[in-house]
């Protein structure tokens, strides 16, 4: 019984492959080469992955049986909320109006990450898959920065269209916080969170199909 959380936590982020390349989506906008219509179908793409992880993200809030587990994923539910508005004038900016965000038909290369939230909302322990998800916060912030400062400097896209990205590049960390909190509770009470490891890294390799899949376009 017992362990130490952030010990949890660093062992999830040593899984994660140090070798992916940095993200192509993020150097061709940042070196204003990229097409406006992959901007428009990663706002498409996210207009269908927000509500998804909404659903995921509550399914395992009703799941946890840990305050501080229900509570991190209650407030992932509620970020989705907030966010989701912000993603019409990000497509709009890259030529796509909400009739095509409604008639948008998904890829699966992007799809596949939001696919295995769902599975970890499920069947994963909820204190292992907040582990595994604030894992890759960090990486998904650091994208979203990036793609905020190159679609300003190289594409003229004003804080409207870039409200979506810079919500998820402010830093939050709360959220990692309360999952190291919910971990740590779940760790106390003799629960495995070995689980976590494969979750984070699983969750890393979809993420990197979904921006290479971006870049294809």
């Amino acid at each position: 019984m017992g362990g130490d959380a952030r010990e949890a936590l660093a062992g999830v982020r040593d899984a994660l492959d140090p070798a992916v390349q940095e993200n192509p989506l993020v150097v061709a906008v940042r070196e204003g080469r990229a097409p406006l219509a992959a901007v428009a179908v990663f706002a498409a793409e996210e207009n269908l992955i927000i509500p998804s992880d909404r659903r995921s993200f509550l399914t395992l809030a009703a799941r946890a049986g840990e305050p501080a587990a229900a509570g991190f994923f209650a407030g992932l539910a509620q970020g989705e909320n907030l966010v989701l508005p912000m993603v019409a004038p990000l497509a709009a900016a890259a030529g796509m109006d909400r009739a095509g965000l409604a008639a948008y038909e998904p890829r699966a290369g992007c799809q596949a990450y939001p696919a295995y939230v769902s599975w970890l909302a499920l069947n994963a322990e909820p204190a292992a898959a907040a582990l595994a998800l604030v894992a890759n916060f960090a990486a998904w912030g650091g994208y979203c920065a990036a793609l905020a400062t190159g679609l300003r400097q190289r594409y003229g896209f004003g804080d409207p269209a870039c409200a979506f990205l810079d919500f998820f590049a402010a830093p939050a960390p709360d959220l990692e916080e309360q999952a190291v909190t919910a971990a740590q509770a779940a760790l106390d009470s003799g629960v495995p969170l070995d689980a976590a490891r494969r979750y984070g890294r699983l969750l890393h390799e979809y993420e990197t199909a979904f921006w290479g899949t971006l870049a294809d376009i």
